[in-house]
């Protein structure tokens, strides 16, 4: 069977592979051709040969209603290659992961064409834009979401969907990362054996802009701290960056290490983390380290994200518990002083600790066992009816 994937930022390439993955060991005649980046380049590298990813996803992503606003002759070039090499490839199924300012475009075409459409990784219709909610009955063949809140939430709107359980697990626990010593990270990262912070800032242009001058602050004013002056703070750069894209905010404070391809080590080996909201941040919940999420924008799309955004928190992990694991500094509260108070209470209060750890053990229940990523393929190729090819 050939499968056409879509993934459009980090997150969507880091479960893309696993889904991948679980395509390729399912259906041993699979040909895959995908937007995504280098998890998904590697995965397709192990099983096929020639050129399967038609763009990385670097090259498209921004954050923010602004940005998508004056990227939007590039918005439509790329939707226009995108369209035409659906058509060219003719895959048997158009597989659509979260990313969905584009991928939506992408389902009603793909749909009208004549296409299969698998939807893997609901788009966040409960949080906010509800409205969506008619485009996934109308476009997509099937749903295939990946947190329990979300089951009671499709079946009251009617959407068709496939629960298996949240990917995000296997890629943890699979990691390198969990495997890893402290001294082979020290060792691989050329890092010196003192206490670290770890700032994720995440992936987008827009959004490092934003976190990069808040967390330099941060790290100005808790190392200046008698206590906190040994403490290095690591930033975990995206591995679709390039280092001047934070070396520029950084520039010679000799406390702030920039490390790339390591995010998963540097969470678990940090004595509390700095997180951009997102997926990030529920990995450093599944990782187990103490964090505090932030999020920052422009007023104007901080304004429209707060008139249309619907829920309670901003944050995976605590929307999955219905209440507040770890704090969320948001816009005007994402200050460098809010910081320091916050990342000194998670090292200092053992009982706010704990707490914060045993809200992480509630949220890997929560979301399941192992194997979703193979559950998943399996799903899909069942709903193919593509078992025996």
């Amino acid at each position: 069977m050939k499968y056409y994937i879509i993934a459009g930022e980090a997150s969507g390439d880091l479960h893309g592979s696993n889904l991948m993955r679980g395509l390729y060991s399912e259906d041993p005649r699979a040909d895959i051709r995908f937007w995504g980046g280098a998890e998904m380049d590697k995965v397709f590298r192990e099983h096929q040969t020639g050129t399967g990813m038609v763009r990385d996803y670097k090259d498209g992503a921004v954050m923010g209603f602004t940005q998508i606003l004056l990227h939007a002759a590039a918005f439509l070039r790329r939707f226009s290659d995108c369209t035409s090499d659906i058509m060219a490839w003719h895959p048997d199924v158009v597989i659509l992961i979260d990313y969905p300012g584009f991928n939506f475009r992408v389902a009603e075409f793909a749909h009208k064409a004549g296409f299969k459409v698998f939807y893997y990784i609901a788009p966040k219709v409960w949080a906010s834009r509800e409205s969506r909610v008619k485009k996934l009955k109308e476009y997509v063949d099937k749903l295939f979401i990946v947190f329990p809140f979300e089951i009671p939430y499709f079946s009251r709107k009617g959407v068709e969907f496939i629960y298996k359980g949240n990917p995000l697990i296997d890629a943890i626990d699979n990691s390198r990362a969990m495997a890893d010593t402290r001294e082979s990270f020290l060792e691989r990262t050329g890092l010196p054996d003192t206490p670290t912070i770890a700032l994720l800032a995440g992936s987008r242009t827009s959004e490092i802009g934003v976190m990069m001058p808040v967390f330099m602050q941060f790290a100005d004013m808790l190392h200046a701290i008698p206590e906190y002056s040994d403490y290095r703070f690591i930033v975990a750069a995206a591995p679709s960056r390039r280092l001047e894209d934070y070396a520029g905010y950084v520039r010679d404070r000799e406390y702030v290490s920039i490390v790339f391809g390591e995010s998963h080590s540097v969470m678990r080996f940090s004595q509390a983390a700095v997180v951009n909201s997102g997926t990030a941040s529920l990995e450093c919940a599944l990782i187990g380290t103490p964090q505090v999420v932030g999020y920052g924008g422009s007023p104007l799309n901080f304004l429209i994200a707060k008139s249309i955004i619907k829920v309670k928190y901003i944050s995976l992990g605590n929307l999955i518990l219905d209440r507040h694991c770890f704090r969320e500094l948001l816009q005007f509260y994402f200050t460098p002083e809010n910081l320091v108070e916050e990342v000194r209470r998670m090292i200092e209060d053992t009982a706010y600790r704990a707490g914060m750890l045993d809200g992480y053990s509630q949220i890997r229940q929560m979301l399941g066992g192992s194997g979703a990523s193979a559950s998943v393929a399996r799903a899909m190729i069942g709903e193919l009816g593509a078992r025996d090819c």
